[in-house]
């Protein structure tokens, strides 16, 4: 596996534990379809997210939510409606949240959770 793409997972990974120390119970990762993937979905307090996760090792070449643009958004979205169209009804509110993870190899990751960016 290439480094970044270790980086990712750990990213991820760290993001999942976030947001299941918050209460948050993680309904998928990784989700795939012919259209593209969600990093992670998760349900908590009435609201399912799919979370787009950024990680990088500094800010030195740019905050990771630099990376959504207006045309990943959309992306986002079209993803996300194929999740819920192919998982039945999805109870309560919908979001897709963004969440960047910087330094995730440290002992103490940053993590910075945007909500509804999409």
């Amino acid at each position: 596996m290439a480094a970044k793409d270790e980086l990712g997972r750990r990213g991820e990974n760290v993001a999942a534990e976030w947001f299941e120390r918050r209460g948050f119970v993680v309904l998928d990762r990784n989700w795939r379809c012919a259209s593209g993937e969600l990093d992670l979905i998760v349900r908590g307090d009435g609201v399912t997210a799919f979370a787009e996760v950024k990680t990088r090792t500094s800010v030195a070449f740019g905050h990771p939510f630099e990376a959504i643009t207006p045309a990943k958004a959309a992306r986002l979205r079209r993803l996300a409606a194929e999740w819920c169209r192919q998982h039945g009804p999805v109870p309560g509110r919908i979001r897709i949240d963004a969440v960047a993870v910087i330094d995730a190899w440290s002992a103490r990751p940053s993590v910075e959770h945007l909500e509804g960016v999409a």
